[in-house]
């Protein structure tokens, strides 16, 4: 069973896929990385101190023979001082001599040899994780400057088990308050952590499911708290949206009811408007004077509202099919929107197509038709209320960051600006110009179908100019 497996099978990886068991092992990785970094310069120094001690106690115990009467002193007491160095032998190095004092069996060889004059703190841990990981049986040379009066240099032959067994304890002790801090800070922050961000972190998740099951049930709206911080921002943003998502799907399903609601009654209401139309065509043949004058303005309210309900059922059954995107000549397309759109003008207007023959557009041709003739057709529309000059409609196109400018401008008295803010919203125009209020929504719809938009430009008593982008 290879590492990942048996992680897998102690739940390692279950844990640890946690927020709180992710925070807490990184927590504890971090503090292990800290405490590596002033594990070793701790024990090298204090391998160091080792080692100066060695040489302190080694100064102490030669210091009494530096002395010229030292020879006098007799065998038994030269050789009870000497113990007291803790060294195989010292060798003190003097101006014009080096003095040797053999202290234990002097050892075949030397292992390693250390000179404490010139390491740095980099050598001293070197030399402290050297030591604990060899067993102890090597025999060192420590070099040193002296402080003994006429003295240049001490040198100490050290047996390392003792030096390695002071420096295995104090590494212990240093290894064991690490781990009692990492385990109290580790704890500490990971109650902080999962009472301060998990705790509301799982609040928050389990608001987001239970209200995915069932947006609809307003008591699954998450009761955001008050308090300040990300977390406290987070949970009044999520419940904010959750206000609104519920009040959209609350919308939506009143008005899908409506919508079942006219489908239901289209067919008698056209019933009733067709009888109506019926009896106002024989109305026109009245011979009351004053009943064939009234007769055209019934028989016009009549079409007005079989028209507004046939559109509204259209618009309300809008699922457009997915724009079929081929590469066509723009200006074709203008040309043949203009001939359906200027043909049953009441007031002769022209349209000028400054479209380049070259342009081509990648487009649903039959889509990009209907918003062009819907445009122009509004255009015209606008034209007929004028009367201090000629109507002219101006189709103009250009390519622009990887898009597609097409411009509709007429010089017609332009849009209201009370109108301007809800000129896309369906039925917001119904009751001006004798439309619905629907082509400009459905328009700008087919438009976005494709990555693009439409928009107002400007508007103003000069005329309107209209903009489509389309993406290549």
């Amino acid at each position: 069973m290879g590492l990942t497996e048996r992680l897998q099978k102690t739940g390692f990886s279950k844990a640890t896929g946690s927020l709180s068991g992710r925070l807490l092992l990184l927590t504890s990785l971090f503090f292990l990385i800290g405490e590596a970094t002033i594990f070793a310069p701790a024990i090298g120094r204090h391998y160091r101190g080792i080692l100066n001690n060695h040489i302190l106690s080694a100064e102490l115990t030669v210091l009494p023979f530096t002395d010229a009467n030292s020879k006098d002193l007799p065998l038994p007491f030269r050789q009870g001082l000497l113990d007291h160095a803790d060294a195989v032998a010292v060798i003190l190095k003097m101006s014009d001599q080096r003095i040797f004092y053999p202290i234990k069996p002097l050892p075949m060889r030397i292992d390693r040899t250390i000179d404490l004059s010139s390491d740095t703190i980099w050598d001293d841990m070197v030399n402290a994780l050297d030591c604990l990981a060899h067993d102890g049986r090597r025999i060192l040379h420590v070099l040193a400057p002296s402080r003994i009066k006429d003295a240049r240099e001490i040198s100490l032959i050290l047996d390392e088990a003792p030096i390695r067994a002071s420096l295995v304890g104090y590494a212990k002790g240093v290894v064991a308050s690490g781990l009692f801090v990492l385990l109290f800070t580790a704890s500490l922050m990971f109650f902080c952590l999962h009472f301060f961000l998990v705790s509301p972190m799982r609040r928050i998740i389990r608001s987001m499911t239970a209200f995915g099951e069932n947006p609809e049930d307003a008591s699954r709206i998450l009761d955001a708290s008050q308090a300040g911080g990300e977390i406290g921002q987070a949970e009044r943003e999520l419940a904010a949206m959750q206000r609104d998502l519920y009040g959209f799907l609350r919308q939506k399903e009143r008005l899908a009811a409506l919508g079942a609601a006219m489908a239901r009654i289209q067919h008698d209401l056209r019933n009733i408007l067709a009888s109506a139309q019926l009896t106002s065509d024989r109305l026109a043949e009245s011979d009351d004077p004053q009943v064939r004058r009234l007769t055209p303005a019934l028989m016009a309210s009549i079409d007005r509202a079989i028209g507004l309900a046939t559109n509204t059922l259209k618009f309300g059954h809008a699922d457009a099919r997915p724009p079929e995107r081929v590469f066509f000549p723009l200006a074709e397309v203008v040309d043949e929107a203009a001939r359906s759109a200027l043909f049953p003008a009441a007031k002769p207007c022209r349209l000028v197509n400054n479209v380049d023959r070259g342009i081509k557009v990648l487009a649903d041709r039959e889509q990009l038709f209907r918003v062009l003739l819907n445009l122009i057709h509004n255009a015209v529309q606008a034209l007929t209320r004028i009367s201090d000059r000629s109507g002219v409609i101006t189709v103009s196109a250009r390519g622009k960051n990887d898009n597609t400018e097409i411009d509709i401008a007429d010089n017609g008295p332009g849009i209201d600006t009370s109108l301007q803010k809800k000129l896309f919203q369906p039925f917001a125009l119904a009751t001006t110009g004798g439309g619905y209020g629907l082509g400009l929504a459905i328009a700008r719809e087919l438009v976005r179908g494709h990555g693009g938009d439409l928009m107002l430009l400007t508007s103003s008593r000069e005329g309107t100019v209209f903009r489509i982008v389309l993406p290549n």
